[in-house]
């Protein structure tokens, strides 16, 4: 990915990891991604393993966005064969999904709602925090990452390469009755706002939780059992305004991820998700 794409300048941003969580909470509430994390995943482990779990997610972030051309394919083996390995059945019934349904990270309706829930949040959470997007921005921000959903998987007509298109596909998952938390999402979502490590970076914890809380869908935070009220939101818009603030003094040096300093300045457009 080149210098002058949207992706990059965005994913350069240590920020949008703010978004993250929310986006690992979309995806949670697809049952049958629940399910997949619930039995393959060390989400549930102690410190050590989730600490583990993000720096291996950052780092892959970083070489999918960032590295050169080995340091990407072997990102993307990983991922695949991760995915290889995540396979299933539903144990309870859930949303439309009746007990036994088959899962597996290969298929290619789970790999697209995963693309989904990222390319929806990582832009809001650099809309609040750094600064808003374009609508040519946005719309350039879902072409640059199909690729790596089409690499990872999904089918190519149906990747969403437009703003417009990603809020019809959110759209139509919703409408589909896809999407409904489960119970197993609602244990998981407890390890991503309290993973082990959280009372080491009590106030970085706090945060993720307002944000990414506050962020959700409202029909999606009611299935979850979050409470949120106007105090809140308040809360939300004051804290949003001073990191977005504190942000404009900050130099990139800090601001930015190291890797955005020395990737390569002449790269295939492959963007990060």
């Amino acid at each position: 990915m080149r210098p002058e794409t949207i992706s990059w300048r965005v994913n350069a941003e240590r920020l949008v990891l703010l978004g993250w969580s929310r986006a690992i909470l979309l995806q949670l509430a697809h049952p049958l991604v629940a399910a997949g994390v619930a039995d393959h995943s060390s989400f549930r482990g102690g410190r050590l393993a989730a600490a583990r779990r993000l720096h291996l997610t950052v780092r892959a972030m970083l070489a999918l966005t960032f590295g050169d051309a080995r340091e990407r394919t072997a990102a993307l083996e990983g991922i695949l064969a991760i995915h290889r390995r995540v396979n299933g059945h539903l144990a309870v019934a859930a949303g439309r999904f009746p007990a036994g349904t088959a899962y597996s990270a290969e298929d290619a309706d789970l790999v697209l709602w995963v693309h989904a829930t990222l390319l929806e949040s990582i832009p809001m959470i650099y809309d609040r925090v750094v600064r808003p997007l374009t609508p040519a921005e946005r719309d350039a921000y879902c072409d640059e990452a199909a690729p790596i959903a089409l690499e990872l998987g999904a089918r190519a007509d149906e990747i969403p390469r437009s703003w417009d298109g990603l809020e019809a596909y959110l759209k139509g998952m919703r409408e589909s009755g896809s999407v409904a938390v489960s119970a197993q999402a609602r244990e998981l979502a407890s390890a991503v706002l309290r993973p082990a490590f959280a009372p080491l970076v009590a106030p970085a914890a706090w945060l993720n939780r307002l944000v990414t809380v506050g962020l959700l869908p409202p029909h999606i935070r009611e299935q979850y059992g979050f409470q949120w009220t106007t105090a809140n939101d308040r809360t939300l818009a004051r804290v949003a305004a001073t990191i977005r603030a504190t942000r404009r003094v900050t130099p990139a040096a800090i601001a930015w991820w190291p890797a955005a300093f020395s990737a390569p300045r002449s790269q295939p457009d492959t963007p990060a998700r």
